[in-house]
């Protein structure tokens, strides 16, 4: 996928085709792998049925896989067998992360903790979690030399207890003002182990050197840092989603880089420390926010973290598939979120004047 002349909304869109025919296999056949499962309390299998069929549209995770299995010279098929348990295991992880963030809504939609509460919700988490590594152990058993077993494993280990020390450290964030952004990406790093794991994993399956295999996790990391903070600014911009960052979650990463400005910095504590919080607060945190310039400072960041990315799988990712799904993992979201925050300080003006902002909501 060659991008030399292209907009960014056709690199989307090219990448939006391109997750569709390498992901989709995958995301079916791990439903139908759960789905299967014979469950006899009706409210798990509710449960179940509503992350695997309505909540969960992950593409992304298995046509990374395939990709990057790609790039060092491997069958991208080859990679459907392992993409189902990883795909599983991240599902169980998004569940569980929900538990710890008490997030009922996710952009508008009921998540499994919000429709079906919290033992349900865990339960069902469990569920997956160990449905995808009983499978993942047979899958690399079979479809891995014999050296790489241990690899995956110790891979696959490594994740979770970075994912785990990652939950743990961002907890000690939650309320505060005073988090040093330098310090929130450190944790954000961690919080990308999942996506550097798949990389190296689809490597390794593909046959790939050392060196390619680093070079892809390498990747991985920086990718998945990409879509953390691309939510970041996503939550940043709506209304629900700050509220909620700032009563239950760690502080997204634009507003700690606003909280940092002398100009603006105090009055912004102020306001977040105010309780109970209105619609009108959180609209004036969001304008400083915009004000003082977290949008652009988060932007600046993702800018370089694409830019690394590219770097490192520049000399085999022949296709430029990878590059593309860097590049359609940040810069048009963040485009139309940078110009909704610059928009909000002239929209919440004409708002005291008249109600002629109806198209943002």
């Amino acid at each position: 996928m060659k991008q030399t002349g292209r907009s960014q909304e056709e690199i989307v869109e090219q990448v939006q085709k391109l997750l569709e025919e390498r992901g989709r296999k995958a995301l079916e056949m791990a439903r139908e792998t759960v789905l299967q499962e014979k469950v006899e309390c009706k409210e798990v299998r509710k449960a179940l049925n509503y992350f695997m069929t309505e909540y969960w549209q992950d593409l992304a995770r298995p046509a990374l896989l395939s990709l990057c299995c790609e790039a060092v010279g491997g069958d991208p098929e080859a990679t459907i067998p392992i993409a189902i348990p990883l795909s599983l295991i991240s599902g169980g992880i998004d569940i569980h992360d929900d538990i710890i963030d008490q997030s009922e809504t996710k952009r508008s939609r009921l998540t499994v903790l919000g429709k079906f509460g919290k033992d349900i919700t865990l339960l069902v988490g469990d569920a997956l979690l160990l449905k995808g590594l009983t499978l993942l152990h047979d899958v690399v058993e079979n479809e891995v030399s014999t050296e790489g077993v241990s690899i995956v494993f110790d891979i696959v280990k490594r994740m979770f207890f970075e994912l785990g020390d990652a939950e743990a450290l961002e907890l000690r964030f939650r309320g505060q003002v005073n988090v040093a952004p330098e310090e929130y990406l450190n944790v954000l790093k961690k919080k990308a182990a999942d996506v550097e794991a798949l990389a190296r994993i689809s490597a390794i399956l593909g046959g790939g050197s050392d060196e390619e295999i680093e070079k892809l996790g390498n990747y991985g990391r920086l990718l998945g840092m990409i879509l953390i903070l691309r939510d970041d600014i996503l939550d940043t911009t709506n209304n629900a989603e700050t509220l909620h960052r700032i009563e239950k979650e760690c502080l997204p990463l634009p507003i700690l880089y606003a909280l940092q400005s002398d100009k603006t910095g105090s009055e912004l504590v102020s306001m977040i420390c105010r309780q109970p919080l209105t619609k009108r607060d959180v609209e004036n945190i969001q304008e400083n926010t915009a004000r003082s310039g977290g949008l652009e400072w988060s932007q600046k960041i993702l800018n370089e973290l694409a830019k690394d990315a590219c770097l490192f799988v520049q000399k085999i990712d022949k296709n430029r598939d990878l590059k593309a799904f860097a590049i359609a993992s940040c810069v048009p979201y963040l485009k139309k979120e940078i110009k909704a925050g610059k928009a909000i300080l002239e929209i919440r003006n004409e708002e005291k004047v008249g109600d002629a902002c109806v198209q943002l909501k």
